[in-house]
């Protein structure tokens, strides 16, 4: 039997548990909505609310490849496609009042898959190693949550769902030991990408004080609109009648509608430009410059992101098996990859932060388990930070790494990204050896002087001649 303790924060009792070293109260609603309709807050309860049980995951296709690479991360969570649930997990020995800095994850997984309360990001080693209260929220996902052409159907609804956890935080948190006017968000790959949206809608100032982006794939967030408009007019046919089951099934044929646009087609699914609550595509680095000097940001991305991809791709896996060719035809492709998904937009992203008044550091994670066909890939900065050993054995990502060296590079970390969310300066620059360096982002014009390449491919970035400056780490 579990044992319960009772929080009384303003939407109503809760019961949550202690689990170790941390206290959890789970599956928490913050928000209800009908389906593709915009979200309003939970109403307020009286009854305590049994919070002991995860938050349901959002209806979704399941993936073989990721099955491989994380193992079983969303395990035997329920689903449910009314799944604006959200969990929190503090230290044990919190204080009444003590305020803590909260710690709110927007989880990955291409805007279709993942869930918040998924094992493999428990946040129990982050909570109790530094002393942070953090909050899990699962949101709508794929066509529940992520397309829409603003007429009958609302576009971003995700992303409005996110919203409401935050204000949902902002109300409630200081019951659990939290204090609600320092609030980090942080998010991995589409979990970044959203937080860097969510800092270009109107009350973003009022949503966190601090902001960390894992991976996001800024590079073909650009550009979408036609492709947006061929996955509309696939969806048509689901209805609100629809079963959950055949919506599900119908995201697949949806999905195909992108391959024939590039990169950006990898992550068919995403925010839409023009679309309440965000601006225009022309309008939005002027909507990220009004926030940024009360946003600080720690943004960065892994040596090889696309390496998770590789082994997936039966063609390319041929070519980088060859003798003496096959690494040097793998290098490039990540190199190529990576720059047009993530680096090259995320010091852009830090850089133009940096000039419209705000705080930008960027990071570059290394670490990757010995002899490990993934190296430092794509989402490998989710065993560092989240989850236990029983939760990643066995996965493909860190196969062949000793969980003693897993969390041996992960402790300073989970520290910095605390030290982050608490306010500390992080200063000019820092390294982990092994694992991460970092560094202020500097104003450096040549930054913005961008070529567009072919749809999907990112923003290719050309230094004056004589001169080449890079602001990553």
């Amino acid at each position: 039997m579990l044992a319960t303790l009772t929080f009384a924060p303003p939407c109503g009792p809760v019961h949550g548990w202690t689990d170790g070293e941390v206290i959890r109260a789970t599956g928490i609603p913050y928000a209800t909505a009908g389906r593709f309709t915009a979200p309003a807050p939970a109403p307020d309860w009286t009854e305590p609310l049994d919070a002991t049980a995860p938050a349901p995951a959002c209806p979704q296709v399941r993936s073989p490849f990721l099955e491989e690479v994380l193992g079983g991360a969303m395990g035997d969570l329920p689903r449910d496609e009314h799944c604006q649930r959200l969990s929190v997990t503090l230290p044990r020995d919190v204080a009444a009042g003590e305020g803590l800095p909260v710690m709110v994850w927007i989880h990955g997984g291409s805007y279709t898959t993942g869930a918040g309360d998924a094992a493999i990001m428990d946040p129990a080693r982050l909570v109790a190693e530094q002393r942070v209260v953090v909050v899990t929220v699962t949101y709508r996902l794929g066509l529940f949550g992520y397309l829409g052409s603003g007429h009958h159907r609302p576009a971003n609804l995700g992303l409005l769902d996110q919203i409401e956890a935050f204000a949902w935080v902002r109300r409630n948190i200081t019951a659990f030991g939290g204090d609600p006017n320092n609030v980090t968000a942080f998010g991995q790959s589409a979990g970044a990408d959203a937080v860097a949206h969510l800092m270009a809608t109107p009350d973003a100032v009022s949503l966190f004080r601090r902001a960390i982006l894992q991976s996001p794939p800024l590079g073909i967030t650009r550009g979408r609109a036609k492709m947006n408009e061929a996955m509309v007019a696939a969806a048509e046919v689901v209805t609100a009648d629809t079963p959950v089951s055949e919506v599900v099934a119908i995201q697949a044929e949806v999905t195909a509608h992108a391959a024939a646009f590039g990169l950006m087609g990898a992550m068919a699914f995403g925010t839409q430009y023009g679309h309440h609550p965000l601006p225009e595509e022309e309008e939005i680095e002027a909507a990220w410059d009004r926030v940024a000097p009360h946003i600080d940001v720690l943004i960065g991305h892994t040596t090889e992101e696309a390496r998770l991809h590789i082994p997936g791709a039966p063609r390319l896996r041929r070519w980088v098996r060859l003798p003496v060719l096959g690494p040097l035809i793998r290098r490039a492709v990540v190199s190529h990859v990576t720059a047009a998904v993530y680096s090259t937009a995320i010091r852009r992203f830090a850089t133009r932060h940096t000039r419209a008044g705000g705080t930008a550091h960027t990071y570059l994670l290394s670490w990757a388990a010995a002899g490990n066909e993934y190296g430092a890939a794509h989402a490998i900065d989710l065993p560092l930070l989240f989850g236990h050993e029983h939760t990643w054995s066995g996965t493909g990502l860190v196969a062949g790494a000793a969980w003693e060296d897993i969390d041996a590079h992960g402790r300073p970390i989970r520290r910095l990204w605390a030290d982050f969310a608490r306010g500390t300066p992080l200063g000019e620059k820092g390294r982990i050896p092994g694992a991460l360096s970092y560094r202020r982002a500097q104003d450096l014009p040549w930054v913005q002087m961008t070529r567009r390449t072919s749809p999907g491919e990112g923003d290719v970035p050309v230094p004056p001649a004589r001169h080449h400056v890079s602001v990553q780490a």
